[in-house]
């Protein structure tokens, strides 16, 4: 054996392991699809997804509420962060709701579901007593709070309808009895209808027709027939036509889709209009965070129904296609929830809160964006305002809440928290999983039950 200069026998050196030469045709696309395919197929995926984007989306709301609303309180004669430190009070409660909402077992939310609907009733239906209820930008779906604090109801009827059709729903299905087309629609679209007319004695469309989506939604998955759905669809169509042809404010809306002026004859389209100048001028990346021009009293409610608009004009391009991306995450992620349970009750509830905040965001963002008529609703978790952030923020933490159920979930959580040192083990059973969330409705007994 050869030995080195300083008489040491020479350090042996382990062979290097030949490298595996990449298999020919692979494509760097389609293995990065399989990636995030697999990442996504991961049990605790949609747990962070609608909890990391949810938080997203508020505190970028709270950014863009602070920019947005500086000139309009200024304008009121009001430090310049009042709407900002109200909306900041509504995120903590809601906070504290979400983190609520998300430990309470599902057992409890269903307990929740009648005295919500209750509750919102009797607000909803205090909004018409003279003295009480209150007139915003003429409607009337306000109640005084005391100082500057209002409450809207009609924001919590979006959660009562939710909890408790997902409620009645899941008892139908659990006796069989949702193959009955009146079985079905009773006492449903019943108490969709009475919720809706009280939120239109107040003349709020806006909220109307998202309640109209919640219902809708609800049907759908719970299986209704087609020709059941077209019918309900269509006579909801017919009274939305009605609604909008018996009021002027309503009928210019709808005139102003398209509109590239100001004025265009006798119906005033200022508002969609400038929401239009605000996100062309905007660009790529914005004009820089605070830097908007048409916040500076030219566009109406920019911190409110028209911040996508503002959002587009300060961060550009990029900065509303993020807001876009952050609710399509949250709507799928919702959607993954609802689909790959087998209790019904959170499978109609799951996809009662997705349909509500997707629906709410499209409506808002292509009224923004000329597609749609102005409906006057704001954008979910995004603009100003507590009553609706705060349902809103409950409705999230039932989505948290039911990805933790997942049996899958279940068991990644309790591996990852171990207690007294241990950690739980759980089954190895996987979960059966399902592709869509709508499930036929079981065969219906021979009996007449009811």
């Amino acid at each position: 054996m050869s030995s080195s200069r300083t008489g040491r026998p020479p350090v042996q050196r382990a062979a290097r392991r030949p490298v595996a030469p990449r298999p020919q045709g692979e494509n760097p696309l389609r293995t990065l699809v399989t990636r995030a395919r697999r990442a996504w197929d991961r049990p605790l995926t949609a747990y962070y997804v609608i909890l990391g984007g949810s938080l997203l989306i508020t505190v970028l709301g709270l950014v863009m509420v602070y920019s947005a609303s500086q000139i309009t309180a200024l304008q009121m004669s009001l430090p310049g962060s009042y709407f900002f430190r109200k909306q900041l009070l509504a995120a903590a409660i809601g906070a504290v709701l979400l983190l609520v909402a998300s430990r309470m077992p599902v057992k409890l939310h269903r307990a929740l579901a009648y005295p919500i609907l209750a509750g919102a009733v009797f607000l909803m239906a205090l909004v018409q007593v003279p003295g009480i209820g209150v007139a915003v930008n003429g409607n009337q779906n306000w109640i005084a709070l005391g100082g500057s604090f209002q409450l809207q109801p009609s924001e919590f009827g979006k959660l009562a309808l939710v909890l408790w059709g997902a409620d009645l729903l899941a008892r139908k299905h659990d006796k069989r009895l949702l193959a009955q087309w009146k079985h079905m629609l009773v006492p449903l679209v019943p108490a969709a209808f009475m919720l809706l007319g009280l939120i239109m004695l107040g003349g709020d469309m806006g909220t109307a027709i998202i309640l109209t989506a919640i219902l809708f939604g609800l049907l759908w998955l719970a299986g209704a027939p087609t020709r059941l759905f077209a019918g309900v669809l269509a006579v909801a169509a017919l009274l939305g036509a009605i609604l909008i042809r018996t009021s002027e404010n309503r009928m210019a809306r709808l005139a102003c889709l398209g509109a590239t002026e100001p004025q265009t004859g006798p119906v005033d389209c200022w508002q969609a209009v400038h929401g239009i100048y605000a996100l062309a001028s905007g660009g790529i990346f914005g004009s820089g965070l605070g830097a908007s021009l048409e916040k500076w009293g030219e566009l109406p409610e920019a911190h409110t129904d028209f911040i996508f608009a503002v959002t587009g004009e300060e961060l550009g391009l990029a900065g509303t296609l993020s807001v876009l991306a952050l609710f399509a995450a949250l709507g799928y992620a919702g959607i993954r929830v609802a689909g790959r349970t087998e209790d019904p009750f959170v499978r109609y509830a799951a996809g009662g809160v997705t349909t509500w905040i997707t629906a709410q965001a499209v409506i808002n963002v292509g009224a923004v964006l000329g597609l749609l008529p102005i409906a006057g609703v704001p954008l979910p978790l995004f603009s100003y305002g507590g009553s609706a952030l705060l349902p809103t923020m409950f409705a999230i933490g039932l989505l948290i809440a039911f990805a933790r159920e997942d049996p899958a979930a279940r068991m990644a959580l309790a591996m990852r928290q171990p207690r007294f040192g241990k950690k739980r083990i759980g089954g190895s059973q996987r979960p059966r999983r399902w592709n869509t969330m709508r499930r036929r409705a079981p065969g219906a007994r021979s009996s007449g039950e009811r």
